[in-house]
């Protein structure tokens, strides 16, 4: 039985146990930070870096549409990550 070794992706942590499953995927939660994560998601809106690049794309001037399309994120997540987004 091989294992995996599993890093907090917070704080980097390897105090790291098996947090139960959702939506088929295992949970993982840090010991040292408490956080809970997972390492592959379903959803591509909570992978790292996804929110900055809607921010990114709505500042060269693409639509709310065409970055939900291109990112493979809902256009609702598009509009809401726009509102908390801080002016540049």
């Amino acid at each position: 039985m091989a294992y995996e070794v599993v890093l907090c992706k917070y704080c980097n942590g390897s105090e790291v146990v098996r947090y139960g499953t959702q939506s088929g995927r295992s949970r993982f939660r840090c010991k040292d930070c408490g956080r809970i994560f997972k390492t592959d998601y379903v959803y591509r809106a909570y992978e790292p870096g996804v929110k900055d690049q809607i921010v990114d794309m709505a500042m060269n001037g693409s639509g709310i549409r065409d970055a939900a399309r291109v990112l493979g994120v809902g256009k609702n997540t598009v509009i809401s990550t726009l509102k908390k987004s801080p002016p540049r």
